[in-house]
Protein backbone atom coordinates (compact mmCIF):
# COMPACT_ATOMS: atom_id res chain seq x y z
CA UNK A 1 0.00 0.00 0.00
CA UNK A 2 1.10 3.55 -0.63
CA UNK A 3 1.00 6.45 1.79
CA UNK A 4 -1.86 7.96 -0.21
CA UNK A 5 -3.90 4.76 0.12
CA UNK A 6 -2.95 4.44 3.79
CA UNK A 7 -4.16 7.97 4.47
CA UNK A 8 -7.41 7.42 2.59
CA UNK A 9 -7.98 4.24 4.59
CA UNK A 10 -7.71 6.20 7.84
CA UNK A 11 -10.34 8.78 6.87
CA UNK A 12 -13.06 8.29 9.50
CA UNK A 13 -16.08 9.22 7.37
CA UNK A 14 -17.54 8.11 4.06
CA UNK A 15 -15.91 9.57 0.95
CA UNK A 16 -19.25 10.21 -0.67
CA UNK A 17 -19.08 7.22 -2.97
CA UNK A 18 -15.73 8.14 -4.54
CA UNK A 19 -13.77 5.07 -5.58
CA UNK A 20 -10.78 5.07 -3.21
CA UNK A 21 -8.49 3.28 -5.66
CA UNK A 22 -9.17 5.78 -8.46
CA UNK A 23 -8.83 8.65 -6.03
CA UNK A 24 -5.51 7.33 -4.72
CA UNK A 25 -4.20 6.76 -8.24
CA UNK A 26 -5.14 10.29 -9.25
CA UNK A 27 -3.45 11.86 -6.20
CA UNK A 28 -0.33 9.77 -6.84
CA UNK A 29 -0.28 10.71 -10.54
CA UNK A 30 -0.68 14.40 -9.68
CA UNK A 31 2.23 14.25 -7.24
CA UNK A 32 4.42 12.35 -9.73
CA UNK A 33 3.53 14.75 -12.53
CA UNK A 34 4.29 17.80 -10.41
CA UNK A 35 7.72 16.36 -9.62
CA UNK A 36 8.41 15.48 -13.27
CA UNK A 37 7.35 18.94 -14.45
CA UNK A 38 9.48 20.68 -11.82
CA UNK A 39 12.50 18.57 -12.74
CA UNK A 40 11.91 19.10 -16.46
CA UNK A 41 11.70 22.87 -16.06
CA UNK A 42 14.92 22.82 -14.09
CA UNK A 43 16.64 20.64 -16.69
CA UNK A 44 15.43 22.97 -19.45
CA UNK A 45 17.07 25.86 -17.60
CA UNK A 46 20.37 23.96 -17.74
CA UNK A 47 20.22 23.33 -21.47
CA UNK A 48 22.44 25.39 -23.75
CA UNK A 49 19.42 26.36 -25.84
CA UNK A 50 17.35 27.62 -22.91
CA UNK A 51 15.94 30.47 -25.00
CA UNK A 52 14.19 27.96 -27.23
CA UNK A 53 12.68 26.21 -24.21
CA UNK A 54 10.92 29.14 -22.53
CA UNK A 55 7.43 27.93 -23.46
CA UNK A 56 8.31 24.46 -22.21
CA UNK A 57 9.59 25.87 -18.92
CA UNK A 58 6.47 27.98 -18.44
CA UNK A 59 4.17 25.08 -19.29
CA UNK A 60 6.10 22.77 -16.93
CA UNK A 61 5.81 25.26 -14.08
CA UNK A 62 2.10 25.87 -14.66
CA UNK A 63 1.40 22.15 -14.82
CA UNK A 64 3.41 21.45 -11.65
CA UNK A 65 1.49 24.11 -9.72
CA UNK A 66 -1.89 22.86 -10.94
CA UNK A 67 -1.01 19.24 -10.18
CA UNK A 68 0.10 20.16 -6.66
CA UNK A 69 -3.13 22.09 -6.06
CA UNK A 70 -5.19 19.20 -7.45
CA UNK A 71 -3.47 16.67 -5.18
CA UNK A 72 -4.14 18.93 -2.20
CA UNK A 73 -7.84 19.40 -3.04
CA UNK A 74 -8.26 15.65 -3.64
CA UNK A 75 -6.66 14.96 -0.26
CA UNK A 76 -9.32 16.94 1.62
CA UNK A 77 -12.71 15.34 2.12
CA UNK A 78 -14.45 17.20 4.92
CA UNK A 79 -17.11 19.47 3.41
CA UNK A 80 -16.57 17.84 0.00
CA UNK A 81 -17.89 19.77 -3.00
CA UNK A 82 -18.17 17.65 -6.15
CA UNK A 83 -18.34 20.73 -8.40
CA UNK A 84 -14.99 22.02 -7.13
CA UNK A 85 -13.47 18.57 -7.51
CA UNK A 86 -14.70 18.25 -11.09
CA UNK A 87 -13.45 21.74 -11.95
CA UNK A 88 -9.94 21.20 -10.61
CA UNK A 89 -9.69 17.75 -12.19
CA UNK A 90 -10.71 19.21 -15.54
CA UNK A 91 -8.20 22.05 -15.17
CA UNK A 92 -5.48 19.59 -14.23
CA UNK A 93 -6.22 17.36 -17.22
CA UNK A 94 -6.10 20.43 -19.48
CA UNK A 95 -2.77 21.60 -18.04
CA UNK A 96 -1.32 18.10 -18.32
CA UNK A 97 -2.37 17.81 -21.96
CA UNK A 98 -0.84 21.20 -22.79
CA UNK A 99 2.39 20.32 -21.02
CA UNK A 100 2.60 16.86 -22.60
CA UNK A 101 2.02 18.37 -26.04
CA UNK A 102 4.74 21.00 -25.48
CA UNK A 103 7.26 18.57 -23.99
CA UNK A 104 6.63 16.14 -26.84
CA UNK A 105 7.93 18.72 -29.30
CA UNK A 106 11.32 18.56 -27.52
CA UNK A 107 11.31 14.86 -26.63
CA UNK A 108 13.63 13.82 -29.48
CA UNK A 109 16.35 16.15 -28.22
CA UNK A 110 15.75 16.08 -24.45
CA UNK A 111 15.06 12.91 -22.49
CA UNK A 112 13.69 14.95 -19.58
CA UNK A 113 10.99 16.30 -21.89
CA UNK A 114 10.08 12.80 -23.05
CA UNK A 115 9.75 11.56 -19.48
CA UNK A 116 7.77 14.62 -18.47
CA UNK A 117 5.37 14.16 -21.38
CA UNK A 118 4.76 10.57 -20.26
CA UNK A 119 4.03 11.67 -16.68
CA UNK A 120 1.68 14.37 -17.93
CA UNK A 121 -0.25 11.97 -20.15
CA UNK A 122 -0.60 9.51 -17.28
CA UNK A 123 -1.87 12.24 -14.96
CA UNK A 124 -4.26 13.56 -17.61
CA UNK A 125 -5.71 10.07 -17.96
CA UNK A 126 -6.09 9.61 -14.19
CA UNK A 127 -7.85 12.98 -13.86
CA UNK A 128 -10.21 12.22 -16.73
CA UNK A 129 -11.02 8.79 -15.31
CA UNK A 130 -11.80 10.24 -11.89
CA UNK A 131 -14.05 12.92 -13.44
CA UNK A 132 -15.95 10.18 -15.28
CA UNK A 133 -16.25 8.13 -12.09
CA UNK A 134 -17.71 11.13 -10.26
CA UNK A 135 -20.52 11.28 -12.81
Amino acid sequence: MTTVKDMLATYPADLGGIDRDRLARCVEECIACAQACTACADACLSEGMVGQLTKCIRTDMDCADICEATAAVLSRHTGYDANVTRAILTACATACKACADECSTHADMHEHCRLCAEACRSCEQACNELVQALG
